[in-house]
């Protein structure tokens, strides 16, 4: 075996299958590009097209695969993965990245409301590790990484669903990351604060200016990048963090500090 360090890469993902949900945007299209250029084999989920034909061009390497699906309707997950599996051969890795972003004070939530923000940011979440725990959807190594949220941990009024939503994802990974090590799956999760995506964009649209700097100011190294994300998310894919489940890794600029 070579002992060229030159040679060396303790994060290459070469010869795994990854599936990243909310592959179309954000912080999932960067995973989905930065797990490319680490020698994965990409199967990017989204819910348009033409987004998904836009991330599935910047993927680097070959044999990618993109998959429309919509992850709110709960029941079709676990026989989506199954058939997925089926088809292509068991994954090593999930990033979960697909979510939703609500913002809304207490005095103006309804039910529907509620049950909409914890089924696509929660059970959705549940769903995926049900369906991977399956001999027949995941190899050897197997490791399964969420994406919770700064807002599980500090939060501010009027966000309080969907930091319970994140949060949930917090106690699940603890659960899960004790349940699933007899399948060999690794669980774990990021907890990024604000980012430079198109979902903080809708944030700062209804903060004033002095208002957005105030948050931007409540982070030492500034807002982050989808990159500093997918290089988390990466490290929990990859070996470099084989005796690591359990754990949620925050990625906030600081802003936990």
């Amino acid at each position: 075996m070579s002992t060229d360090s030159h040679l060396f890469n303790p994060m290459s993902l070469a010869g795994r299958t990854i599936l990243v949900t909310g592959a179309t945007s954000g912080i999932g299209k960067a995973t989905a590009i930065y797990l490319s250029r680490l020698g994965a084999r990409i199967v990017a989920s989204g819910r348009n097209q033409d987004r998904l034909t836009d991330v599935l061009g910047q993927l680097q390497g070959e044999g990618h695969i993109g998959r429309l699906f919509d992850l709110s309707d709960l029941e079709a997950i676990v026989p989506w993965l199954k058939a997925l599996c089926a088809e292509i051969g068991p994954l090593n890795g999930i990033a979960h990245c697909a979510g939703v972003q609500a913002t809304r004070p207490i005095q103006a939530i309804k039910p529907d409301f509620v049950m909409e923000v914890l089924s696509q940011n929660l059970g959705a979440a549940l769903m995926l590790a049900q369906g991977f725990r399956l001999k027949a959807c995941h190899g050897v190594p197997a490791s399964l990484v969420y994406c919770s949220s700064s807002a599980a941990l500090k939060t501010a009024p009027g966000n309080v669903v969907y930091a319970a939503s994140k949060g949930g994802i917090v106690s699940a990974v603890k659960g899960l990351g004790v349940e699933l090590v007899r399948d060999g799956v690794r669980v774990n999760a990021v907890a990024p604060a604000m980012v430079d995506t198109p979902m903080s964009d809708q944030f700062r649209s209804i903060l004033s200016e002095d208002n957005f700097k105030r948050v931007v100011d409540m982070h030492p190294l500034g807002l982050g990048q989808p990159d500093d994300v997918a290089a988390a998310i990466a490290f929990l894919l990859a070996d470099t963090s084989r005796w690591i489940t359990g754990s949620i890794l925050t990625v906030d600029g600081g802003f936990l500090a």
